[in-house]
């Protein structure tokens, strides 16, 4: 029978030491963990589905600058007078 000094030695023996020692403290741990690790989920998914959003408002007003500068473009292609941006056109006449 092998001495207790030589089976700590042992890689295969210390492995299976921390194997067991680890799913016997995750048994007792898990009721106590399981809170925590569904609010971290629940606060993943929030963050994750918050920066879609944020992507899909940027992407718009990334296509709304292009819009903009291909109508610019093409009314500069026709030789049309510059569109008058619509706070320039609301122009207060005197009374």
């Amino acid at each position: 029978m092998p001495k207790i000094s030589e089976l700590i030695q042992n890689d295969i023996a210390r492995g299976v030491a921390i194997g067991v020692g680890v799913a016997a403290a995750g048994a007792f741990l898990l009721p106590a963990v399981r809170p925590v690790a569904r609010a971290v989920l629940k606060t993943a998914i929030l963050s994750f589905e918050k920066g879609r959003e944020v992507v899909a408002e940027a992407g718009e007003a990334f296509e709304d600058i292009v819009a903009e500068v291909k109508a610019e473009l093409a009314s500069e292609r026709l030789g049309v007078a510059e569109p008058v941006p619509e706070a320039a056109a609301e122009v207060v006449q005197p009374e």
